[in-house]
C-alpha cells in the first residue's frame, strides 16, 4: 500500500489535532501494464528514429561515393579525348609533312 501525504484533522475538541493518513491500494496490473506498453512505444519511436538516422547517413554516404565516381569517370573520359585529339593533330601533321616531301 501506498501512504499519500497527511491530511491535518481538527479534533472535536478543539484542543488538539489529529493527523490522519488515507492509505490508497497499488496500482493495480493494468496500469503496469499501460507503463510497460508506454516504454515499449517510446522505446520503439526511438529505434525508428534511429534507423531513419542511420538511413539518411547510408543514403548521403551512396550519394557522395556516387558523386565521386562520377567524377572520375568524367575526369578519364577527358583524358582520353584530350589524348584522342593530340594524337589526330600528331598523325595530321605526319600526313602534311608527307604530302611536302612528296
Amino acid at each position: 500500500m501506498r501512504i499519500v501525504a497527511p491530511r491535518i484533522q481538527p479534533n472535536p475538541r478543539g484542543w488538539q489535532s489529529r493527523r490522519s493518513v488515507k492509505l490508497l491500494p497499488r496500482p493495480g496490473k493494468n496500469v503496469a501494464a499501460q507503463r510497460k506498453r508506454v516504454k515499449l512505444e517510446e522505446l520503439e519511436r526511438a529505434q525508428a528514429a534511429e534507423a531513419e538516422r542511420q538511413a539518411a547517413a547510408e543514403a548521403a554516404a551512396r550519394a557522395d561515393a556516387d558523386a565521386r565516381e562520377a567524377a572520375d569517370k568524367d575526369r578519364i573520359a577527358r583524358v582520353i579525348a584530350d589524348e584522342a585529339a593530340r594524337k589526330a593533330e600528331r598523325d595530321l601533321r605526319y600526313a602534311n609533312r608527307k604530302a611536302r616531301k612528296s
